[in-house]
C-alpha cells in the first residue's frame, strides 16, 4: 500500500486537465486526430483546447499551432495522435512545453515485436524521468465524465454519452472498454472515470485503480485485466480500495498456467495463472465477474445498495415454489436463511392460516385481498430477526399500474424504518420505475436467482477499513542454492522452520538400513535419496510397510537397482529410512510456489499423491493475514473430511494451521532464492494423536 500513500498528483493533473493540446490535430471530426477536438467542443469541456498541426492555421474553428511549445500557455494534457515514427519528437515537444500528462493513441510498439517493445520501454523511462504521466501507447485514452474531458478517439460517445455517476471503469483493452462504455450507457450506469491503459508503458491499470480508490467522486471500481507485470503494485492498489471500503469488480480473461510449465511439483502445476489471480482477488475482497452481464450487475448493485452488515437474509414470496428456489440458492451461496421465532410464525398464521411462516415467508395470493399484508409481514420479519438483507419475490405484480403505488410505498416504508438493511425485490418493472426504487437503495431483479447471487456477492465484500494486517517473517533470512535439495536436506529445513516431520534416518548401506529400521521401531518406509529425482515412486525408488531386517535389506538393494535402471545418470546418495505413519489420518498436501507475477503463493489441499486428480486445493498469496491458515482448511470442497467422515475422528486443525503458517514463514525467509517447496503427503492426524506430520518433502532453489 506504501506505493500509493497518497493520491497520485500526476494522475490527478492528467485526469482533470484545465487545458488540452491535441498533437496531430485534424480538421475532420471523424479522424483520430480530430475526434478529441470535436468531443471537447461539443460535450462541454470548459478549459482551453489547442490543436497542434504545423500544416494548418485553423482546425475545427480553433487557432492551430505548429508545436506544443509554440502555444506559449500552460498545457496540462497533451494528446498525441501521430504515427509511431513521430512519437519521440512529439513527446519531447510536450514535455518541454511543461505538459503534466500525455495520452498516446499511436500503435506500433510492444504489440508488434521486440523492436517496438524496446522503443516502448525507452518511452516509459523518459516519461518517468520527466515526471510526466503517460497513458498508452496503443490505447483509446480516457474520459473524465464528471468534468467533460474526452481524451479519446472511441466512437462510443458519439452514439450517446453515459451519465455522470460514481463508478470508475478501467480497462487494459480499448475494444473492451468501448463496449463496456456502450453497455453502461444502455443500462443507465453512471460513470466517474473511464480509462483504457493499452500497452502500459507508464500508467498501469493498478495506478488507475489506486487513483480511483482515493477519488472522492468514485464509490465503486470496475476493472478489465488481461495480465499484470507488477503484482505488488496491483496488490497495493487493491489494498487501497479495500481500506477505503470501495467494492472492486474485475473481469480477468485468460486461464493459462504460466508458472506451471515443466514444473517439478504438484504445487507449481496447480497454482496456475488464473488460480493465482483468484486467490489474490479473494484476499482483497474483489468480486470477480465471469460475464459482462455479471460485471455490470455487481458493480451497479454495489453502487446502489452497498454491503450488507452480515450474511443473514429474510426471504418473502407470493409463491411457495419460487420461495423454495430462493432458499436453495441462498443456502448454496452461504447465506444465513434462519427461521423466524415461534411467536412471529404464530402471528403470521393468525393473519393467513395457510401461510408458510418460517423463512422463506409465503403469504400466498391472499395479498390480493389485503395489500397491507406485504408491509406487515416484512416488518414482522425484520423486527423479529434483524436480517441484514431482505428480498421479496412479487411475481409479475410490478408490471401492474394498480400495484405500483403499493410497491413504491412498501419500499419507502422499509427504507425509512430499516435504513441499514439491504433491500431487494424480484419483479418486472419498467426502467423508470426500477430507477425510482434504486434511488431508495432497493435492488431490483427480474430473476430471483440473480438477486440471491448478487446479495451473496455483496455480503462477501470487506467492511470499510477492514484490511487484515499482514507481516513478513521476523526470522533470519535463508539463502537456498539453485536446484532441488535432497529429501533429507528438505526435511531438515522444514523441521528447523517448525513443520513437524516424520522420524527418519539417512543410511548408505543395507546394514545401516536394517539398523535404522530397528532403532525407529515398527514398520518403516525406505526411499532412495537423490536430489535429481523429484518423484521417487515413479522410478521404483520407494518401498513401504517394511518390517524385519530381511525386508529392509531387500528393499535397499531393489530401490537402488530400480532407480539406476530408470535414470542411469542420476546420483544416488543413500536411502532414507522413516517410521511409517500409521493409525489413521488424512493425506494432505502443502506447498509454496513462486508465481512470476505475485511472488510466493501458499497451497493446501487434500489427496496427497492424488491431488492432481482431486484438484481440491486452496491458494493464498504470502504473507498470510491472521486467520488465513485456518480459513484455508475450511475453504476446501472436502473440508468435512477433516472434521471426520463416516465415523472417523476429526483431525487436529490447529496443528495443520500451524504447519501451514510455518511453511509460509519459511518461504518468506527464503525470499527470491526459493522456487518451490512441497510437503506431499502431509498427514493430518486425529486430535490428540500427534497433530500432523510431513512424510515427504521437495524444495527447489531458484536459478534466478
Amino acid at each position: 500500500m506504501d506505493l500509493f500513500a497518497s493520491q497520485d498528483a500526476g494522475l490527478s493533473a492528467l485526469f482533470a486537465p484545465r487545458s488540452i493540446a491535441v498533437v496531430g490535430a485534424s480538421t475532420s471530426a471523424q479522424k483520430i486526430g480530430g475526434i478529441p477536438i470535436d468531443y471537447q467542443r461539443r460535450f462541454g469541456f470548459d478549459g482551453a483546447v489547442y490543436p497542434v498541426n504545423p500544416h494548418a492555421e485553423r482546425i475545427q474553428e480553433l487557432p492551430a499551432w505548429p508545436s506544443v511549445q509554440a502555444i506559449g500557455r500552460p498545457v496540462d494534457l497533451a494528446i498525441l495522435a501521430v504515427p509511431a515514427p513521430l512519437v519521440d519528437s512529439a513527446f519531447d515537444d510536450a514535455v518541454q512545453a511543461g505538459a503534466k500528462g500525455v495520452v498516446l493513441f499511436s500503435s506500433g510498439f510492444a504489440e508488434v515485436g521486440a523492436e517496438g517493445a524496446a522503443a516502448q520501454a525507452r518511452l516509459g523511462a523518459r516519461a518517468r524521468a520527466a515526471g510526466v504521466r503517460l497513458i498508452g501507447p496503443n490505447c483509446l485514452g480516457f474520459m473524465n465524465v464528471a468534468r467533460h474531458v474526452y481524451a479519446t478517439f472511441s466512437p462510443a460517445p458519439n452514439v450517446g454519452r453515459v451519465q455522470p455517476g460514481r463508478i470508475g471503469l478501467v480497462s487494459q483493452s480499448g475494444a473492451f472498454g468501448a463496449y463496456a462504455y456502450a453497455m453502461a450507457r444502455a443500462r443507465g450506469v453512471g460513470l466517474s472515470l473511464w480509462a483504457t491503459t493499452g500497452n502500459e508503458a507508464d500508467v498501469q491499470l493498478a495506478d488507475c485503480l489506486a487513483w480511483l480508490a482515493q477519488d472522492p467522486g468514485t464509490d465503486v471500481i470496475m476493472g478489465y485485466i488481461e495480465g499484470c507485470r507488477d503484482g505488488p503494485r496491483l496488490r497495493a492498489a487493491l489494498a487501497l480500495a479495500q481500506a477505503a471500503g470501495k467494492p472492486v469488480v474485475m473481469v480477468k480473461v485468460g486461464s493459462t498456467a504460466l508458472g506451471a510449465q515443466a514444473a517439478a511439483s504438484h504445487t507449481a502445476a496447480l497454482a496456475g495463472d488464473d488460480a493465482v489471480y483468484d486467490a489474490v482477488f479473494r484476499r482483497y475482497g474483489v468480486l470477480r465477474a465471469r460475464t459482462l452481464t455479471e460485471f455490470f450487475d455487481l458493480a451497479h448493485s454495489a453502487a446502489v445498495a452497498g454491503r450488507p452488515r452480515d450474511r443473514s437474509i429474510g426471504l418473502f414470496t407470493l409463491s411457495g415454489g419460487v420461495g423454495a428456489l430462493m432458499a436453495d440458492d441462498a443456502s448454496a451461496q452461504g447465506l444465513d436463511v434462519r427461521p423466524l421465532g415461534q411467536a412471529a410464525q404464530d402471528r403470521l398464521r393468525d393473519w393467513v392460516p395457510f401461510a408458510a411462516p418460517r423463512n422463506p415467508v409465503d403469504i400466498t395470493g391472499q395479498v390480493t385481498n389485503d395489500l397491507s399484508l406485504m408491509e406487515r409481514a416484512a416488518r414482522l420479519m425484520l423486527d423479529d430477526q434483524r436480517f441484514a438483507s431482505w428480498m421479496g419475490f412479487l411475481a409479475a405484480a410490478g408490471a401492474s399500474d394498480a400495484f405500483w403505488p403499493v410497491l413504491r410505498s412498501l419500499v419507502a416504508a422499509l427504507r425509512e424504518a430499516y435504513p441499514d438493511t439491504l433491500l431487494a425485490v424480484s419483479t418486472l418493472l419498467a426502467p423508470e420505475r426500477r430507477a425510482e426504487l434504486e434511488a431508495m437503495r432497493c435492488l431490483v431483479f427480474a430473476d430471483p436467482s440473480d438477486g440471491i447471487r448478487t446479495v451473496a456477492a455483496l455480503a462477501g465484500l470487506p467492511a470499510p477499513g477492514a484490511v487484515a494486517p499482514v507481516a513478513a517473517s521476523t526470522g533470519p533470512a535463508l539463502a537456498l542454492a539453485p536446484g532441488a535439495l535432497s529429501e533429507p536436506a528438505a526435511l531438515a529445513l522444514l523441521a528447523e522452520a517448525g513443520v513437524p516431520v516424520v522420524a527418519h534416518r539417512v543410511v548408505h548401506s543395507a546394514d545401516a538400513a536394517t539398523a535404522a529400521a530397528e532403532a525407529l521401531g515398527g514398520r518403516v518406509a525406505l526411499k532412495i535419496v537423490s536430489a535429481g529425482i523429484a518423484h521417487k515412486s515413479d522410478v521404483g525408488g520407494v518401498a513401504l510397510g517394511l518390517q524385519g531386517a530381511a525386508q529392509v535389506r531387500a528393499a535397499f538393494e531393489a530401490t537402488r537397482a530400480s532407480a539406476r535402471a530408470a535414470l542411469p545418470a542420476a546420483r544416488l546418495d543413500g536411502a532414507l529410512v522413516a517410521r511409517m505413519v500409521e493409525g489413521g489420518g488424512v493425506e494432505c498436501i502443502a506447498g509454496v510456489h513462486r508465481d512470476p507475477v505475485f511472488g510466493p503463493i501458499l497451497m493446501f489441499g487434500l489427496g496427497g499423491i492424488h491431488v492432481e486428480t482431486l484438484r481440491d486445493v486452496v491458494l493464498r498469496p504470502l504473507p498470510l493475514a491472521p486467520g488465513d491458515a485456518q480459513a484455508m482448511l475450511g475453504e476446501l470442497r472436502g473440508a468435512a473430511i477433516l472434521d471426520g467422515a463416516r465415523g472417523r475422528p476429526p483431525v487436529d486443525r490447529d496443528a495443520l494451521a500451524a504447519a501451514l503458517q510455518a511453511l509460509a514463514d519459511f518461504a518468506l525467509r527464503a525470499g527470491d532464492t526459493l522456487a518451490s517447496a512441497e510437503i506431499n503427503p502431509l498427514i493430518a492426524r486425529p486430535v490428540g494423536e500427534g497433530g500432523c506430520v510431513a512424510v515427504d518433502a521437495l524444495i527447489v532453489g531458484s536459478a534466478a
